[in-house]
């Protein structure tokens, strides 16, 4: 639990801009947010500016580089703006206010002040709200990101809905084949249960990479479809949200089939003979009493295949087009390409809390309890 919590506290936490501005943000402190802050803060931003820039000539640490990342995360134009104020207040001499507008007209606006105490820490609630499309404005109110920068609950609805569609597939598939399995006679149930366990004995990364080998251009199912005479060309299988469904479907298979089985398994076949004995057809006996009484099989058979497909990264990066990425795509985005390491924890904090609401509502309409007595 310590270093996952260390991480998702990578969310909260301003690490980047008050090193680098501790008496800006200390003088922003007590700024009400309306018009320009007073010569204080100039001043203040001058000789943070300054010595931050001597210590990274001296250093090579880049301070200055993290902080107008951050701070463009909040208000663009501060990646270029810090710099060159930077550099350019290194020989400017007189009046802070006079020597910090010369050096960029934008600091005559409350914006960019705004943007620097938001981030002057210790803790600050920016990437949360981010991951929501939400922003507070220089008056500290919470207001909806511009649409240009609102991609994330789309993402996070995507999210939902492929993992819904994967964990409705595999129910649909699963149930058939549990039922089967436990139905079947003594000598082929172990085999026809080897058979579900197999997927586990493979990496994931070699199923995913054995779809794109069957459903590319050139693939095996496209060839057959054109010897068949079915298809006059290949057809789009691949980098959509069909390859996506069909490989995730794959993977979760078993852990639909083996709950439900354990389920099924543990039924006193008793019951359903007595309804059929007593005239009730074969499709009442089922929904009446075989479907019932594998309800906590199916219920926890659904919550590991959906929890699983909330995070599924390697097959849709693989598989999916631009449109099918789903959340865990972005975490892995953030950490390894722009090294936005509180960016990606507040994606993982988001993904958690659906995790935990799935869960949550799993336990208050099923509970917990029947699903260990399945």
């Amino acid at each position: 639990m310590l270093p996952i919590g260390t991480f998702l506290a990578r969310a909260v936490q301003e690490t980047d801009v008050p090193p680098v501005l501790p008496r800006t943000v200390a003088a922003l402190s007590s700024w009400d947010g309306a018009g320009l802050p007073g010569d204080a803060a100039f001043a203040a931003l001058a000789d943070d500016l300054r010595e931050a820039r001597q210590r990274d000539q001296e250093t090579g640490s880049g301070a200055i580089g993290r902080a107008s990342a951050r701070l463009n995360n909040d208000w663009p134009g501060f990646r270029s703006l810090l710099p060159a104020t930077a550099r350019r207040l290194a020989t400017a001499q007189g009046d802070a206010r006079q020597a910090v507008l010369a050096a960029s007209p934008e600091w005559n606006s409350p914006a960019p002040w705004a943007a620097i105490r938001r981030a002057g820490g210790p803790v600050s609630d920016f990437h949360l709200l981010a991951v929501l499309d939400l922003k507070r404005d220089a008056g500290g109110h919470i207001a909806a990101a511009p649409p240009d920068q609102s991609i994330f609950r789309a993402v996070l609805w995507r999210t939902l809905w492929i993992s819904v569609s994967a964990t409705a597939i595999a129910l649909l598939i699963g149930y058939p084949l549990a039922w089967l399995i436990a139905t079947a006679p003594p000598r082929w149930a172990p085999w026809l249960l080897a058979g579900v366990l197999l997927p586990f004995w493979t990496s994931l990364i070699v199923r995913t990479a054995a779809w794109m080998v069957l459903l590319q251009r050139e693939g095996v199912v496209n060839a057959a479809l054109q010897s068949l005479r079915l298809t006059e060309g290949p057809l789009p299988l691949l980098f959509n949200r069909g390859a996506v469904l069909l490989a995730m479907v794959h993977i979760l298979l078993p852990f639909m089939v083996l709950p439900i089985y354990a389920s099924l398994k543990s039924l006193d076949w008793r019951l359903p003979r007595a309804a059929l004995s007593l005239g009730a057809s074969p499709a009442r006996t089922f929904f009446r009493i075989s479907l019932p009484l594998s309800l906590p099989g199916v219920g926890a058979g659904c919550l590991l295949v959906f929890i699983q497909a909330l995070g599924f990264y390697v097959t849709p990066a693989l598989l999916g087009g631009a449109n099918d990425q789903m959340l865990s795509y972005f975490v892995g985005f953030y950490a390894t390409r722009t090294v936005n390491w509180s960016m990606a924890a507040a994606l993982s904090c988001l993904l958690l809390a659906a995790v935990a609401i799935v869960v949550g509502l799993y336990a208050r309409l099923v509970g917990f309890e029947k699903t260990r007595t399945a």
